[in-house]
């Protein structure tokens, strides 16, 4: 009985030094994909913050949809929230649409037919919500070879995310938080100017 617990001290001893080895081996062991992806959120983050919009634009929004598909940084947000909804489509087919005008009359005809088959065509793999009279009527217009052959079905489309999706955007989380984030700032930032005024009162003391 008193061997027994003679040789377990030095049992204990040995797993000890064996948990002991392992545990050295896992700390020293390199992990720089971890370090790359903290310096990648942290890029992230950075980048996102340069990209958020100040309160005018916001309030700028909140006004007309026009103001938002006007603006470079409206589309974006709003591309964002529709991705929420899983109808990023439309807004893509309307910019695609205005990407469509800047092309040479040479390349019309070919553009046209990409944009049909991406957007407008049975079970496209970017299928936006259209009545089968704009769709048929715009898929003569891509026969005739016309310039303006996607305005019909471009209208559609704007007037649909204006009256639908634009309403559930204002109401957002995405525009709450917005809007959250400038209080927040301008909060701090009045705080900073209070103290800063405080400061020179007290005459830099």
């Amino acid at each position: 009985m008193c061997k027994g617990l003679a040789t377990l001290p030095a049992t204990c001893l040995k797993s000890a030094k064996d948990i002991k080895h392992k545990i050295s081996f896992l700390l020293q062991k390199p992990e720089p994909h971890a370090a790359d992806q903290k310096e990648m959120k942290e890029k992230t983050v950075t980048t996102a913050a340069k990209r958020v919009p100040d309160a005018v634009e916001v309030e700028k929004w909140k006004e007309s949809f026009s103001n938002v598909m006007s603006c470079e940084m409206g589309r974006t947000v709003f591309t964002t929230f529709l991705k929420s909804e899983f109808s990023q489509e439309n807004v893509d087919f309307w910019i695609v649409c205005e990407e469509f005008k800047k092309n040479p009359p040479s390349k019309l005809a070919t553009k046209a037919r990409q944009i049909y088959q991406q957007y407008l065509e049975a079970d496209a793999p970017k299928e936006v919500n259209l009545d089968a009279a704009t769709r048929e009527k715009t898929r003569q217009e891509i026969e005739n070879g016309s310039p303006s052959c996607f305005d019909e079905a471009q209208k559609m489309i704007y007037m649909l995310m204006e009256k639908d999706s634009y309403r559930r955007f204002l109401k957002s989380k995405l525009i709450q938080d917005l809007c959250q984030k400038e209080r927040i700032t301008n909060h701090e930032k009045k705080g900073c100017d209070w103290a800063d005024s405080r400061h020179v009162l007290a005459g830099g003391a």
